[in-house]
């Protein structure tokens, strides 16, 4: 939630920032002030679990202190009475995952700009709401920080690496087959944020006897992550129905090629012949193969560097808004 807000408080379209999220329960979290100069995060009360979120908390916050320049909303989305109280915010939506819209209709109707991940999102955001400004820009892989994940001179044990939540729609099963079809000597990591899949997979992998070991959840810092996936020859991005994945250019930012679904729904515009292949899920094991037997051939790195760090895609958003810097 993060990237784009920080990168638009970088270059000075804003002057600061602030990530509201929504709590439930008897006890509010509080004002956080820790995330550095220019960031405070808030939580407002939701005033039920049904999206898009109502919170009368945040709309009293919005009319007692005045509605945001830019406002950004990402997911399930707010109520529209959040919107119309915002209704002079440049209002920015992103639906992270695959479909392109996660919001009724009278709630994105109030967008200016909707960032999406594929062709046939936008196109899908234009059916809705003709000549409506759509944008493929994903927040996740476009606003990468090549200062966040970088390589490291340290051993690499294992031949492939997928950092992704424990759940279904990032398709674990497509790699734990693969392996099953790859020679044992073949060895691979999972890196769990969070999710509700952890222990079964990990019971898949031992019936199938194949050579992986599993990292959370709960998830690692960032520094820990960029640390595993430099242990790694390769990354894998094995989903269908995912949004335009910020694992993918992370992986090419700490130095890794990365060989994705052929299917995947969103993102694969950053797969290119410099930072990785695609291939389908029956043969994705030898996609596997193929790439660990051209690794010299990849520069992923220098790729995202050269098209896709958040400095070159905040110049873009700000050309889209038509927002001067301060």
């Amino acid at each position: 939630m993060e990237r784009m807000p920080l990168s638009c408080l970088k270059v000075g379209i804003v002057d600061a920032v602030e990530i509201w999220t929504h709590w439930r329960g008897d006890r509010p979290p509080g004002l956080d002030l820790s995330a550095g100069p220019g960031l405070v995060r808030r939580s407002f009360q939701m005033n039920g679990p049904e999206a898009p979120f109502a919170s009368n908390d945040m709309l009293a916050h919005i009319l007692a202190c005045g509605a945001p320049d830019i406002l950004c909303v990402w997911g399930l989305g707010i109520c529209e009475d959040i919107l119309v109280a915002c209704k002079n915010s440049y209002k920015i939506y992103n639906s992270i995952d695959a479909p392109a819209l996660r919001i009724p209709p009278e709630v994105s109707r109030h967008f200016d700009l909707v960032l999406t991940g594929a062709q046939w999102q936008s196109d899908e955001v234009n059916s809705r709401h003709p000549g409506m400004k759509t944008a493929i820009l994903p927040i996740g892989p476009e606003f990468a920080s090549d200062t966040m994940f970088y390589p490291m001179d340290i051993a690499k044990p294992y031949d492939i690496i997928y950092v992704a939540a424990a759940q279904g729609y990032k398709r674990h099963d497509i790699l734990l087959e693969a392996l099953a079809k790859l020679p044992r000597s073949i060895r691979a990591l999972c890196v769990f944020g969070y999710g509700e899949m952890a222990d079964a997979l990990r019971a898949q992998a031992g019936d199938l006897q194949i050579n992986i070991d599993f990292v959370g959840p709960p998830g690692v810092p960032f520094v820990e992550v960029n640390r595993l996936m430099n242990q790694a020859k390769i990354g894998v991005v094995c989903g269908v129905d995912d949004g335009a994945p910020a694992i993918l250019t992370e992986y090419m930012l700490a130095g890794l090629p990365v060989l994705a679904n052929s299917a995947l729904r969103c993102g694969l515009q950053y797969i290119t012949p410099q930072t990785g292949r695609v291939a389908e899920a029956d043969v994705f094991h030898e996609g596997v193969l193929d790439m660990l037997s051209t690794l010299s051939t990849f520069s992923p790195r220098q790729t995202v560097i050269d098209n896709w760090t958040w400095a070159h895609s905040v110049r873009r958003l700000q050309a889209l808004m038509n927002f001067e810097a301060h």
